[in-house]
């Protein structure tokens, strides 16, 4: 049985396959697409919607415990790359 995540967007809980895992390296959000980087890590649907929903929620900020508001601008580089997933409704 896969581990299930939750989006720090949308909240939605959805097997740890759908979503992208982001960290945080020096206050930038880094996409994490193989989930091996190390330190805290949040996950995220690899929507540009989910991403700027966790961004205006402060989402990231809080999962990841940073003092300031990250620079997402990889993500959203990385989401708007990425073929969309499908996902399980």
């Amino acid at each position: 049985m896969e581990p299930v995540r939750t989006c720090v967007g949308c909240r939605r809980r959805e097997p740890r396959s759908a979503l992208l895992r982001v960290v945080a390296v020096e206050g930038a959000l880094v996409p994490d697409a193989a989930a091996r980087l190390p330190g805290r890590g949040s996950w995220v649907h690899p929507t540009s919607e989910c991403v700027d929903q966790a961004v205006q929620r402060r989402a990231f900020t809080r999962a990841l415990r940073l003092t300031t508001g990250p620079d997402a601008s990889a993500v959203r580089a990385f989401v708007s790359t990425e073929p969309a997933a499908p996902t399980a409704e």
